[in-house]
């Protein structure tokens, strides 16, 4: 028998969600559906290894060989890149083995998780997961910083904690272990967002800052932003953390509903099923 918290409650009945997932889509669509809702989905950014091999694999070389004083992970799929890269030049046990004997600053729950699948652990964890939380959290290690390496989300982010590395006299080797690509066509785009504006859409779950800025520029390109901003506004917004969040609201969107601690696809599922009327 179920219990009004298991996770056949069918609470989404007769509720649209979009996706615009690309990497876990399945995942997140899966748990939606076992919800009762009717999925649509629309992955608006795929993920690809860095074409750079050469300088990736140059970064993990000098993680093998150079002593670091720290090592920080924006990601979960930097770790994964990371370790991918690192086995297709022969490198991964040693790579491992340097990960483990460095200290270790991770930005949330998805970079821990990857590092717990190498049997490693985080010596520190983000106050929040945000540039914001990583700093927080690196003034408070009292140990000398002198290089620190460092693996970036995005090769054009923000310098931000590279410059407080650097205020602190470290030297920062930063590698950008993957890109990411258009995943779903113009008209795919374009559709989704005729869905959302003609109110056929419940709720939009984003779980990256690449899918809002995806839809923004999509629909600027395609003179739709107009059609766009009115169908977020009849429509619930789902952030999977505070960076999505904050990249919402600088786009001026609402966010309707968060997880409050844990950044990842059940509790978003969870928040979404609250937010459309009753508990998961």
């Amino acid at each position: 028998m179920s219990t009004p918290s298991s996770e056949s409650d069918r609470v989404l009945a007769d509720k649209v969600v979009a996706v615009p997932e690309a990497r876990q889509l399945d995942v997140l669509a899966s748990l939606l559906e076992r919800r009762g809702a009717s999925v649509l989905r629309c992955p608006l950014v795929g993920i690809l290894d860095s074409p750079d091999e050469p300088s990736v694999v140059g970064w993990i070389e000098r993680v093998i060989a150079t002593p670091t004083d720290l090592v920080v992970f924006y990601t979960g799929e930097g770790v994964q890149r990371l370790v991918g890269f690192a086995r297709r030049a022969g490198r991964d046990a040693p790579f491992v083995a340097a990960l483990a004997r460095t200290p270790k600053l991770t930005r949330g729950p998805k970079p821990k998780r990857a590092l717990k699948a190498l049997e490693l652990e985080p010596e520190y964890v983000a106050t929040e997961p945000t540039t914001a939380g990583m700093i927080e959290t690196a003034k408070a290690i009292a140990a000398p910083l002198r290089r620190v390496a460092l693996q970036l989300y995005n090769r054009d982010q923000d310098r931000q904690l590279v410059d407080f590395f650097e205020q602190r006299g470290a030297g920062v080797d930063a590698v950008a272990p993957y890109v990411y690509a258009s995943q779903a066509d113009d008209e795919r785009v374009a559709a989704l967002i005729g869905e959302l504006a003609a109110g056929r859409v419940d709720a939009i779950a984003f779980t990256s800052k690449a899918q809002v800025q995806r839809l923004l520029e999509l629909a600027q390109k395609r003179g739709l932003e107009a059609a766009l901003r009115s169908g977020l506004e009849r429509t619930k917004v789902a952030a999977i953390g505070p960076v999505v969040a904050a990249e919402l609201a600088s786009a001026r969107i609402r966010v309707d509903t968060s997880p409050k601690e844990s950044y990842s696809m059940k509790p978003l599922v969870t928040s979404v099923c609250e937010l459309l009327g009753g508990a998961p």
